[in-house]
C-alpha cells in the first residue's frame, strides 16, 4: 500500500455566528450596550481519512457540508477545534483564486509575487512567466496593473500560476470551474500531466462528474461528517441517487463503504 501523505484524524470544526446581525450604524452603536450573542454552527464531525502517495482523492457532498473547510484545515488556513492532520509533503493550494495580489502590480509583477509565495524559485519563474501567461491567454495584457483585470482573467491568472507551482501535493477546491471551454480544457490536460508524473492530488467538488472522472478514491460528506468512502465512481454515483431521492446521505445504507 502507498505511503499516506496525509492523515486527517477525528477533525471537528465549529463557528461562533452572531445570533443577531447588526447592520446599520445605529444598530452597531446601540448594540455596544448589550452583550452579542453568539450561536454554535458545528461544520465538521469526527472527520478521518489519508490521502496516499500518488492518487487523486476527491471530497464531494452538498453545499455547505463543510468541504472547503476540510480544505482549509489541511491547507493549514483553519485550526481544527479537535483531531489532528499530519502532512508529511509540501503541498500547492488553489483555494480562494487572487488572494494576494496587489491591484497596483501587473500581471508579470503579481507572476513573481505569488510564484514565490507558492515557492517557485526566482528563475523558476524568469523561466516560466512566458508560458504561465500563455497559458492563462494573458500576453496582451501582461503589462496591464490587475486593478482593471476582470474576475475570469485574473481567475485564470491564478490557475496558470498555482498549476506552473506545484510540488508534491495539489488541493483544488471546484476544480475546472474557472474560464471557457478552451481554458477549461487545458487545465484538464495540465492535471492529466500532473497526474501522469505522480502528484497526488485532493480535489473536492459538488460534481459528480467530476470526481468519477478525475479521481481514484472519494469520500462523501453529509451534516459535517463522512458517510460513504471508496472507489470514486461508485461514491459518485451514490451521491447522485441521493439526490434524485431527496434524501439525505446519512441513511444507514450509506455510511458502509462504496
Amino acid at each position: 500500500m502507498a505511503a499516506s501523505l496525509v492523515e486527517v484524524n477525528g477533525v471537528s470544526k465549529a463557528f461562533r455566528i452572531p445570533s443577531v446581525q447588526r447592520q446599520t450604524v445605529r444598530e452597531h452603536v446601540f448594540g455596544v450596550l448589550q452583550p452579542r450573542r453568539f450561536d454554535r454552527l458545528a461544520v465538521l464531525d469526527d472527520v478521518s481519512f489519508e490521502l496516499r502517495r500518488g492518487e487523486a482523492l476527491g471530497i464531494m457532498g452538498r453545499n455547505g457540508c463543510g468541504k472547503s473547510t476540510l480544505l482549509k484545515i489541511v491547507c493549514g488556513v483553519y485550526p481544527a477545534d479537535r483531531g489532528t492532520v499530519v502532512t508529511r509533503a509540501p503541498i500547492t493550494p488553489i483555494l480562494e483564486l487572487g488572494v494576494g495580489w496587489n491591484p497596483e502590480l501587473d500581471a508579470v509583477d503579481n507572476v513573481f509575487l505569488i510564484g514565490s509565495v507558492m515557492g517557485l524559485t526566482l528563475g523558476e519563474i524568469r523561466a516560466s512567466v512566458d508560458e504561465i501567461l500563455a497559458f492563462a491567454e494573458l500576453e496582451k495584457f501582461a503589462n496591464l496593473k490587475l486593478k482593471h483585470y476582470s474576475s475570469g482573467m485574473s481567475s485564470r491568472l491564478a490557475y496558470s500560476v498555482a498549476f506552473k507551482a506545484v510540488r508534491e501535493i495539489l488541493v483544488l477546491d471546484e476544480i475546472f470551474a474557472v474560464g471557457d471551454a478552451g481554458f477549461k480544457a487545458r487545465c484538464e490536460e495540465r492535471y492529466r500531466q500532473l497526474r501522469a508524473a505522480g502528484r497526488t492530488v485532493l480535489i473536492v467538488s459538488h460534481d459528480p462528474r467530476t470526481i468519477a472522472s478525475f479521481c481514484d478514491r472519494a469520500v462523501l460528506l453529509d451534516g459535517g461528517r463522512i458517510v460513504a468512502t471508496g472507489e470514486a465512481d461508485k461514491v459518485a454515483e451514490r451521491y447522485v441517487s441521493v439526490l434524485t431521492q431527496g434524501n439525505r446521505a446519512t441513511t444507514p445504507q450509506a455510511h458502509a463503504s462504496a
